[in-house]
């Protein structure tokens, strides 16, 4: 069966339609995405002198935060060793003129404020002295004056036996654990 001119014209005429639909279809496409992206980028470099100071300013913070934790990491030691908080208690005590007739100490614990680590141990410590002297002695342990290492204290309770110059006193202590 042989065609006609006519059916050819016909045939190459509708293949040429879509060929060119075709690629008109795709330069149409191809022009919406490009208009979109075109407005992300507008966009985008409206939004990046604002985000350049955010991220200077954050910079800051961090810098500003990262040397405050430096800061309180020095003013805790490495461990909490109660040998060597027993020291400075006697230290204090002579000091405040009260004598230490028993301390006693828990085992240390961890325990952790958002990344800090801190060993906590408890301590009851029992002196005799002048109720003078032994107040001067809690308010020594309390304000952390006469300490030689840094370490905090917290005086969670005191029994006093003020006819017998005696008193049981409750301590926490928090040493930086490092990190």
């Amino acid at each position: 069966m042989k065609l006609s001119k006519k059916v050819w014209l016909i045939v190459i005429i509708v293949i040429f339609a879509v060929v060119l639909s075709i690629l008109f279809a795709l330069y149409f496409r191809q022009a919406g995405e490009r208009d979109q992206l075109n407005e992300r980028l507008d966009r985008a470099q409206t939004l990046l002198p604002g985000l350049a100071a955010n991220k200077e300013s954050l910079t800051d913070q961090l810098a500003q935060a990262q040397s405050s934790l430096n800061t309180s990491q020095e003013q805790f030691p490495e461990s909490v060793e109660s040998i060597e908080y027993d020291d400075d208690l006697f230290e204090i005590a002579d000091d405040c003129n009260v004598v230490l007739n028993h301390v006693t100490a828990s085992k240390p614990t961890n325990k952790t404020v958002g990344t800090v680590t801190y060993s906590v141990s408890s301590f009851t410590v029992a002196v005799a002295g002048g109720i003078y002297d032994i107040l001067e002695f809690i308010y020594a342990i309390r304000t952390g004056d006469d300490f030689s290492l840094p370490w905090s204290a917290e005086v969670n309770g005191v029994n006093m036996n003020i006819a017998a110059g005696t008193a049981n006193i409750n301590l926490i202590i928090y040493g930086y654990k490092g990190g």
